[in-house]
């Protein structure tokens, strides 16, 4: 499949205009190549996530998170420098959909209103961006909805444990009783906090909350890990452009998080 094509689809699902200024979407690494008969899907262009995807016969590469926001000469023999090593040798492009992904709550952003059947849905932060020779188009960060019915919190983490590892996870705030009503963002969310009050939320989940977030919460706050919520939208994205994208062989490339829980012996 031509590479354009595949650039093509990608940004139908995290168009390009509507990322966030400071962000560094699109193509990150380009290679000769203008054909691919495989598709590696990663959160993070690490070395480790890199050379697994071209042991696996990756000729493209879509990450989430940029190679880097601000991309700087590869004078030092760090990550950044065996990255650009390894594609370049491999003659292999790389692709980042960052904000421009988490901007389409319609698309895996969305993912655990789907998987939690949220009803009522509002966008906690509304965006707006324009597209070529039409009306501005509204996006945004994060989704609040309803729940069929209330749970308790061991029932929604119960529901959540199979997507998501929470065995770093913390909650702030009131313990929560009977939740109906659930705001979330993936990645760091944190900042919308408040808008996840304004839209009557009983808990919100997110990743990298800090202290003082944590400190002066008044709802039930889940900070689930920036890593946990990420790698099942990338997965499910992966999963959403081998049907896009077929025949072409899509593969999603599995990571750990970065942060580990203590465990003494």
């Amino acid at each position: 499949m031509q590479l354009v094509e595949i650039i093509k689809t990608i940004e139908e699902i995290a168009p390009p205009a509507a990322q966030a200024s400071w962000d560094c979407s699109g193509l990150q690494v380009a290679a000769h190549r203008d054909c691919v008969t495989r598709l590696a899907v990663c959160l993070d262009p690490t070395p480790g996530s890199v050379d697994q995807a071209l042991a696996r016969g990756a000729q493209c590469i879509l990450s989430h998170h940029p190679l880097s926001l601000k991309p700087t000469l590869p004078r030092q023999l760090d990550a950044w420098h065996e990255v650009l090593r390894l594609l370049l040798t491999a003659d292999v492009p790389l692709y980042a959909a960052h904000t421009s992904l988490d901007v389409n709550a319609d698309g895996p952003a969305g993912w655990l209103a789907q998987e939690l059947a949220l009803q009522d849905l509002c966008v906690l932060e509304p965006v707006a961006f324009n597209l070529a020779g039409s009306a501005a188009v509204k996006l945004g960060y994060g989704l609040a909805g309803n729940l069929p019915a209330p749970v308790t919190f061991l029932d929604l983490a119960s529901r959540l444990a199979p997507f998501v590892d929470l065995r770093t996870a913390t909650l702030s705030g009131p313990m929560p009783s009977a939740i109906k009503r659930i705001a979330y963002c993936t990645g760091s969310g944190s900042s919308l906090l408040e808008e996840a009050k304004k839209a009557g939320a009983d808990i919100f989940i997110t990743g990298d909350v800090k202290y003082h977030t944590a400190l002066e919460t008044d709802i039930p706050l889940l900070d689930a890990g920036h890593h946990s919520l990420e790698e099942e939208m990338m997965r499910r994205l992966a999963t959403l452009l081998a049907v896009r994208l077929a025949p072409l062989d899509v593969f999603f490339v599995a990571s750990a998080s970065p942060m580990r829980p203590v465990v003494l012996p």
